[in-house]
């Protein structure tokens, strides 16, 4: 073995270039090269060598010039940043480092992660509200699906700065309080449809999911359209539901009233009316009351139209009776207002009518309304005149009382009602006062009626001007009567007087007994008993004699005359007293 082969291969720790070129040096020697090779060897070594320096050298400027960039690039990105972020403060951190490239790196490094977290934080807030801002868009425009994929959101990372964040918020609040408002105008009207729909028994869901899909969505899996369509097809639907339930009360009233009248023509059972009491209670309710359910239902109203054709059905098998109980209203309407109708006469030739079957029966019933109707108007125009008449009526009859009560001796007396008849007595006084006025407004209402309607007011088959003339003129007698009374009854008692005075204070028995007679007469002669003048008056008119004359005061034999003197058995009488008696 060769000395070269058994020589152990050098420590690469201890190994330099120099070790290494001696090294190579005695292996030539050994081998025996000469040295063109050795130098030609030696020359491709060197320039191997600076191959390897210059790779190396390249490597380092690239090294030096990528540091360089990204330094730039940090310095750059960290300057976006901060005007994106809009925070000026940050500027005086970026101060320009010193030292090494590596050295400035490592500086800059922190600010750039803390400046990136800003910028995430702040990029994290926009998105979420332009999110909701496009969430809220598309519910408002109505792109449900939209709103439903609005779960990311491209933005201008240039800027975000406080104002346009706090500008995007103002939007995003804005958009809400729509969205609130709509909410509230969409609540309402499902509110309002459902009212209706459960008063007319339809079909709720049926009528919102036609207007949106996603109005019928009861499991909330998507967002409610709140478009400004949607909204104004949600208010069309609820107004032609109003105007639909409007129709239907409209006519359910119709037939209940219908219901109500043929009830009452044919005098049908409650038992039989309990079944439609609601459709009676409906009629006069408005439209805002009814809100039971199914109250409006089709199928309630057909039962009501059923229900009317049956009760019309019998109606007119019925129909000679109803007309009957018409000409009953219609003869209550002329008894109550005193109109002088032939009532009876007028009943045969309507029966006679119904029983040729000459006419339609419906219009017959129909033409007795009309006349009930007309009757009604005419005695309209005479309830003034009746009311007068019946208030003159009770002074009348309160005049007679007060007649009768002062002819009672014994008024005064401390009976049982003694002091409501003292009351009454006073107020039939006042009455009794004004009726004189009270008859001349009646007999120029009479006159102004009459004018009016160019016929002659009748109360009772008699001219009630005429009957008002003839009380009159019997008052003005009675008046008279009255003071022709007084005045005798004054000279009576004048005479009385005279007579005492002459006489002595004895009474003469003829005196006493004419007195007697006289009083008697003022009780039952003189003074008006009350009996009826006029059939359609009551016994306030004054009294009459049985062949209807008005009686008058007698100064016959029954009387005692006003120049009436009882000298002769006075006389004796006085002259007897003042002879003296014989022995």
């Amino acid at each position: 073995m060769s000395i070269a082969q058994t020589r152990r291969p050098p420590d690469p720790s201890k190994t330099t270039c120099a070790s290494l070129l001696e090294e190579l040096q005695r292996i030539w020697d050994e081998i025996g090269e000469n040295d063109v090779e050795r130098d030609k060897m030696l020359l491709q070594l060197e320039q191997e060598c600076l191959d390897v320096y210059r790779r190396k050298v390249d490597q380092a400027s690239k090294y030096k010039v990528k540091l360089h960039q990204e330094l730039a690039d940090a310095e750059k990105e960290a300057i976006d940043i901060i005007s994106a972020l809009g925070d000026p403060h940050s500027f005086t951190r970026l101060d320009k480092p010193k030292g090494s490239l590596k050295e400035q790196m490592s500086a800059i490094d922190p600010l750039l992660k803390d400046l990136r977290h800003k910028k995430e934080e702040r990029a994290k807030e926009f998105s979420e509200v332009q999110v909701q801002i496009i969430s809220i868009c598309g519910e408002i425009s109505g792109n449900v699906q939209l709103s439903k994929s609005a779960t990311s959101t491209r933005f201008d990372e240039r800027d975000l700065t406080w104002k346009r964040l706090a500008e995007l918020k103002a939007k995003h609040e804005e958009l809400r309080k729509d969205k609130n408002v709509r909410l509230q105008k969409l609540s309402n009207y499902l509110r309002l449809i459902h009212e209706l729909s459960a008063v007319m028994s339809l079909d709720f869901l049926k009528i919102i999911t036609e207007v949106h899909p996603s109005l019928g969505d009861s499991t909330n899996s998507q967002p409610k359209s709140i478009s400004n369509e949607t909204l104004a097809r949600l208010a069309g639907s609820a107004h032609s539901l109003t105007q639909l339930k409007q129709e239907r009360l409209q006519k359910l009233q119709d037939l209940g009233s219908t219901l109500v009248e043929l009830w009452n023509l044919m005098d049908i059972p409650k038992e039989e009316r309990k079944r439609f009491d609601n459709v009676a209670r409906l009629i006069s309710a408005s439209v805002d009351e009814v809100v039971d359910r199914g109250v409006l239902a089709i199928e309630s109203i057909e039962q009501v139209e059923v229900e009317v054709e049956r009760l019309d059905n019998l109606k007119a098998s019925k129909m000679k009776e109803l007309i009957l109980k018409k000409q009953d209203e219609l003869e209550q309407v002329y008894k109550n207002a005193h109109m002088d109708v032939d009532t009876e006469s007028a009943r045969q030739i309507l029966i006679s009518i119904i029983d040729s079957g000459s006419v339609n029966l419906s219009e017959l019933f129909v033409g007795m309304d009309d006349q009930i109707r007309k009757a009604k108007e005419q005695a309209m125009s005479r309830k003034d005149i009746l009311e007068r008449l019946d208030k003159w009526t009770f002074a009348s009859e309160e005049e007679n009382w007060l007649e009768d009560y002062e002819r009672d001796q014994n008024r005064y007396s401390a009976g049982r009602g003694a002091h409501k008849n003292l009351k009454r007595a006073e107020k039939a006084r006042i009455l009794i006062s004004k009726m004189p006025s009270m008859l001349e407004a009646l007999k120029s209402k009479v006159n102004a009626w009459e004018k009016e309607k160019g016929e002659i007011f009748l109360y009772d088959k008699a001219p009630l001007s005429q009957t008002l003339e003839e009380f009159s003129a019997i008052r003005l007698e009675r008046e008279e009567e009255k003071r022709k009374s007084r005045e005798q009854k004054k000279q009576q008692e004048q005479l009385t007087t005279e007579q005492e005075m002459l006489f002595g204070s004895r009474p003469s028995p003829i005196r006493t007994g004419s007195t007697k007679k006289t009083s008697g007469q003022n009780s039952t002669g003189n003074t008006p008993s009350g009996t009826q003048v006029n059939k359609h008056f009551p016994s306030r008119l004054g009294s009459t004699s049985k062949d209807g004359k008005k009686e008058t005061p007698k100064n016959g034999a029954e009387g005692i005359p006003i120049n009436y003197v009882a000298l002769p058995k006075d006389d004796s009488l006085t002259r007897n007293s003042s002879t003296p008696t014989s022995p």
